[in-house]
């Protein structure tokens, strides 16, 4: 069975840094291209950074220059190190699939960004 499981969030000031991790089993996650993507409340779910299998990269423009996003095929792992963030970043944060049909979404992980 498929899992994501996002971790890594939490309670940061405005110019903080937090760094998620998304756990993928139950597949060969090396072969998909990942995201991740976030939702504020009232908002739809918005992806902010994807990761090919080839490790291409592309990022939303809210983020560019402020996110990377890496992965650890070898661990089925995806990384987003976040710096400089800004309550706007406020959201719970997913990873999933960005090609063909989206995988089971995880929990999420909570980030706040708040003085």
């Amino acid at each position: 069975q498929v899992q994501l499981v996002e971790s890594g969030g939490g309670l940061v000031q405005p110019g903080g840094s937090l760094r998620l991790s998304c756990v993928a089993s139950g597949s060969r996650f090396s072969v998909y291209g990942m995201g991740w993507y976030r939702q504020a409340p009232g908002k739809q779910r918005d992806l902010v950074a994807r990761i090919s299998s080839g490790l291409s990269t592309n990022y939303a423009d809210s983020v560019k220059g402020r996110f990377t996003i890496s992965r650890d095929n070898a661990k089925n792992t995806f990384y987003l190190q976040m710096n400089n963030l800004k309550p706007e970043d406020t959201a719970v944060y997913y990873c999933n699939t960005y090609t063909g049909q989206r995988l089971p979404w995880g929990q999420g992980t909570q980030v706040t960004v708040s003085s």
